[in-house]
């Protein structure tokens, strides 16, 4: 606590809320001409879409910013399939979410989260209001209908009594003690975005839809946490856990299992060594698709779309043709499997036959539920009929819904972005300098951008680093471009969505070739021109704080770079992660106490290189990350003040390690980026409000504004 205490102290960082205040005398604004910080705030998105099963109807969630609870808020929303009708379902103070259609299509089962105990809630479409079911404290997943919509399966965490080795003495009445001592015997204690796990176990339940009280199926001491399937007489679940022995250490592994309703017994399906997960049953209850592979121990796997008999029995792999991960695959009558996969950097939904053959993309540009940052992401649902729903995006727009044969039902940003001038978005590719491979890119430029001029550099670097980036809205970029950047990011050597050849090109060897990718990428962007090659900047988040380390500890081309949410020392962090029992086996295949493993570990930790830095490089971290800690920061930190690089240590409170989980965690971020370069030669920080940077000094160079 003292160290952390004088390191808080040292602390420079540049606040938001003065900003984006407008004095009380201030006479109005115009609307801004470009996106601001203040936008994040009127940002939304949908989500988690559900067809109806006459194709008629959405439920979907619809995601706003809260300006007064700096949260990003849930509800549920109802569209008709021509656009035409669109209502809100439930919403309101809390969070709302998982909507899922009864069978019959007269009810819509979700979860409602008011500031206690997760409630089960059944909305009815001839009444147009909702009933609570259950109240459920251990939280709800995996909410699903029987067949005959007279049950409801969900699965909750069941908390167990901490251990206690060295119980205190009893307290006298009214006494004020500090909190008993925490004993931990689990592996993994920590989750990011959770904190301290508690003892216990996710468990099955199954509820009446007309209300009741819940059921526990499932007792034993394992997570029974993967996606559940009913079968069609409704007397079985086949769902997916990790629930072997050993499974503390195996946490890639997991298994399909069925589960009787009526006796609780659980019977095994499938028993290789490799995960098997999202188990679906074809409506005819025959087949069983799921998602897997065979674990190699490799950083990247590609997950591939199997279906086998119901029993487990006969599985066959439908896609491993295609080199690309499956995602949520669904039956869409007892003939085709829609599911999603990522294909250079463009989320697609596609569909093939339950007896193999080719890939059909139905749709591309899925997307737009990652606003921070251009991730792939997305989501979708089919009917037993065929017809689809998908969230889409663009670049310059986060995610609304399209409709079977691509009618866009919702435009959820409009009002925001007309009059403003939005940063378009470049695809390029560039052959790599380590090997020629190319490299895909998206160059985005200043609102309004002037040909004639020159303008900075700002090279984003995504994490993972098994990720990808595409052409789907960021905010980030949108604000970095607006404050005056050309921004290019880029999807070098070990991104997903190129195969598994290209995946583990960084296998064991990361960071490393994909150096030389990202400084081909600067150089094609530089060779189109437009580019003061006097101010490049660098920065990037989790992976791409790694590889922001190493390039200013490789080249001194960059004018300054922000280190954000990094791993700074393999070592530190492989013992310090929330995923301890993943990292050291399958990014390393080896501990770091292992013979001549420490010089391997060494080698590939940006810290090693910290001598040969010189660059202007401030270091981002959020104070409640469990995946890549607060420590691994702080190590690269002082290690700069103690070379006597300029450097400053930015701490987001309250944050994990996604800090735009909360709207001011994602404007913190972009704003203390821009202010850092701002002092080292990039444009000036435009005001949060109105996005105008304030005038240049008389005589000021471009280089010094």
């Amino acid at each position: 606590m003292l160290f952390r205490a004088l390191a808080a102290a040292a602390i420079i960082a540049v606040t938001t809320t003065a900003a984006m205040a407008q004095p009380a005398n201030e006479p109005p604004r115009e609307r801004p001409r470009v996106f601001t910080a203040a936008d994040v705030f009127n940002l939304e998105y949908a989500d988690n879409p559900r067809i109806s099963p006459d194709g008629r109807w959405v439920a979907y969630v619809r995601v706003s910013a809260d300006i007064m609870s700096d949260r990003f808020r849930r509800s549920i929303w109802l569209v008709d399939s021509q656009g035409g009708v669109h209502r809100p379902l439930v919403q309101g103070s809390g969070s709302y979410g998982s909507p899922v259609w009864a069978p019959n299509g007269r009810a819509i089962a979700y979860v409602a989260n008011e500031g206690g105990a997760a409630e089960i809630r059944v909305f009815y479409m001839d009444t147009q209001r909702s009933a609570i079911l259950a109240r459920v404290p251990g939280g709800v997943s995996n909410l699903t209908w029987s067949p005959d919509g007279r049950t409801l399966a969900f699965q909750s965490f069941i908390e167990e009594a901490d251990a206690d080795p060295a119980a205190m003495p009893r307290a006298p009445e009214g006494a004020q003690w500090n909190a008993p001592a925490r004993v931990i015997t689990s592996l993994v204690y920590r989750a990011d975005g959770e904190g301290y796990v508690h003892a216990g176990f996710a468990q099955i339940f199954v509820l009446p839809a007309d209300g009741g009280t819940p059921r526990q199926l499932t007792y034993r001491a394992r997570n029974h946490d993967g996606r559940m399937s009913w079968s069609p007489d409704g007397r079985r679940l086949v769902f997916s856990a990790n629930a072997e022995e050993n499974w503390e250490y195996d946490p890639v592994e997991s298994d399909v299992y069925a589960l009787n309703i009526e006796s609780g017994e659980v019977t095994r399906l499938t028993t290789r060594d490799g995960p098997e997960g999202s188990p679906v049953l074809s409506p005819d209850g025959r087949r069983l698709a799921y998602i897997g592979f065979d674990d190699r121990r490799q950083g990247y796997q590609v997950s591939e779309l199997y279906v086998a008999n119901a029993d487990g029995s006969n599985p066959r792999a439908l896609t491993a043709r295609l080199d690309r991960d499956v995602v949520n695959p669904q039956w869409a009558g007892n003939g085709s499997i829609y599911f999603l996969f990522d294909d250079h950097g463009v989320t697609k939904l596609g569909r093939i036959s339950a007896n193999g053959g080719a890939v059909t993309t139905v749709l591309s540009n899925i997307g737009g539920t990652d606003i921070g940052r251009p991730y792939t992401s997305g989501s979708y649902s089919v009917n037993a009929g065929g017809r689809w729903v998908a969230t889409t995006t663009t670049p310059t727009r986060p995610s609304d819904l399209t409709i079977s044969g691509g009618r866009r039902i919702t435009a959820l940003n409009e009002d925001l972005f007309t009059g403003k001038a939005i940063a378009q978005v470049e695809h390029i590719t560039a052959p790599s300098s380590a090997d020629q491979r190319p490299v895909d890119a998206w160059i985005v430029r200043p609102p309004n951008f002037d040909p004639t001029r020159e303008y900075p550099l700002l090279l984003e670097i995504h994490g993972g680093p098994f990720a990808a980036y595409g052409p789907a809205f960021s905010a980030e970029m949108q604000m970095y471009a607006a404050a005056g950047y050309v921004v290019v990011y880029a999807n070098p050597r070990g991104s997903t969505s190129y195969g598994g050849d290209f995946g583990n090109l960084i296998h064991h060897n990361y960071p490393s070739q994909d150096y030389d990718d990202l400084m081909s990428v600067v150089d094609a962007v530089i060779a189109r021109g437009n580019i003061d090659t006097d101010r490049l900047f660098v920065t990037g988040g989790s992976g791409g704080g790694v590889l922001t380390a190493w390039i200013v500890g490789s080249t001194t081309r960059f004018r300054a770079a922000m280190v954000q949410k990094p791993v700074i020392n393999w070592t530190s962090f492989v013992l310090t992660a929330d995923a301890t029992n993943f990292f050291a086996p399958y990014w390393f295949g080896e501990f770091p106490w292992e013979e001549g493993a420490q010089a391997r570990y060494w080698a590939r930790s940006p810290l090693s290189r910290v001598g040969n830095v010189s660059t202007p490089t401030a270091v981002m971290v959020g104070e409640e990350d469990h995946r890549t800690p607060p420590s691994e920061a702080e190590q690269y930190y002082q290690a700069l003040r103690l070379r006597h690089v300029p450097s400053r240590l930015i701490r987001i409170p309250g944050s994990p390690h996604d800090i735009a989980f909360r709207p001011t965690g994602l404007i913190a971020k972009v704003r203390n980026t821009l202010a850092w370069f701002a002092e080292y030669g990039g444009p000036a920080l435009p005001d949060a409000q109105t996005g105008i940077a304030p005038a240049a000094a008389p005589g000021a160079t471009p280089a010094t504004r």
